[in-house]
């Protein structure tokens, strides 16, 4: 008689063919946590990271983004449904899942006894590698990531790029399948998001890795990734290339008005114009949705001269806009 190989967590054959390619395969994923009333932090999700992909959750504070990733690398228990990592079960076998993944959140997790070099070093070595390719993996790393010349600082002594560069690094080391980074650029200067992304970029180039970005800054998304979700109160909205997503957008044209003043029921008033899809109130004024532009912005404009109008832009649809309009709201901080 046949034996099950316990090893090998048994996937349901609607898992199994989807999860061929699939990096990361998501079914009817949910997490609820008790109150009254209970909160449904992610509602049955569905979802497919193919493998080799950089793919981009996008959502707002809340939106159940975080408790994602946290299912997915086994720090958060599902409370039913299921997630497929590299072709393992999250739940039948975590310690095979970590160590087929590598994870990177906002917040600065590096072992601050620990120099940069020994943070890379001693984690080749908790997953297994000899000394000799550990030093060797580690070296390279520094190269590659650009911190050879603070190999022997410690953390404390880095700045906030430096710092976020080597927990990329660390989490690399042990050559995973799947990279998640969960809002890694949180609170990064321009400058140091730039280069971070271009060694990102770099990285999955040589390394071949999947990457999974949650992030806060819509141009990322739209630059970086090759498919984005866009979630919010637990449910998946959209999944699409970032220009598919745009061009599946009703509006054709954006206006943003800054306003001096409180923007009112302006929105409200903009609604009556032929032409406008949508106008939402934002931090400092009103962004305007439009499937056109002929003729209808000297009417935008007189009606927005009553609330202070200070200044106006208009655009081609991006990505930030097709989250305004499936959310209703700007991403916050």
């Amino acid at each position: 008689m046949d034996t099950l190989d316990i090893s090998t967590p048994t996937i349901p054959e609607t898992s199994r063919s989807a999860s061929l390619n699939a990096a990361i395969d998501i079914r009817h994923l949910c997490k609820t946590y008790p109150g009254d009333p209970e909160i449904r932090a992610v509602d049955g999700i569905d979802l497919t990271v193919t493998r080799g992909e950089m793919f981009g959750l996008l959502g707002p504070n809340g939106a159940g983004k975080t408790t994602t990733v946290g299912m997915c690398t086994t720090r958060v228990k599902p409370t039913s449904g299921q997630a497929i990592v590299d072709g393992v079960d999250v739940v039948a076998d975590p310690p095979r899942v970590k160590r087929r993944i590598g994870v990177v959140t906002q917040f600065n997790t590096l072992d601050r006894s620990c120099t940069v070099y020994e943070n890379l070093y001693f984690h080749c070595r908790f997953f297994g590698m000899p000394h000799r390719e550990s030093r060797e993996r580690s070296k390279q790393l520094l190269k590659d990531f650009r911190l050879a010349e603070r190999e022997k600082a410690t953390p404390r002594e880095l700045s906030g790029g430096m710092a976020q560069r080597l927990q990329i690094a660390r989490a690399i080391a042990h050559r995973p399948d799947v990279l998640f980074l969960d809002e890694p650029t949180a609170g990064l200067d321009p400058q140091s998001r730039i280069a971070l992304w271009d060694i990102v970029e770099q990285m999955r180039e040589q390394e071949g890795i999947t990457v999974l970005l949650t992030t806060h800054y819509i141009e990322e998304a739209d630059q970086l990734c090759d498919r984005v979700a866009i979630i919010d109160h637990g449910k998946i909205l959209v999944c699409d290339t970032p220009d598919d997503l745009k061009r599946n957008l009703k509006a054709g044209t954006v206006v943003k008005l800054r306003l001096d003043g409180d923007a009112g029921d302006l929105p409200t008033v903009l609604l009556r114009l032929n032409g406008v899809i949508s106008a939402e109130t934002t931090a400092d004024g009103v962004t305007v949705m439009a499937n056109h532009s002929n003729g209808l912005l000297p009417h935008i404009v007189e009606m927005a001269q009553d609330y202070g109008l200070r200044d106006i832009s208009v655009t081609d649809p991006t990505l930030e806009t097709v989250f305004i309009d499936l959310t209703g709201r700007d991403l916050r901080e």
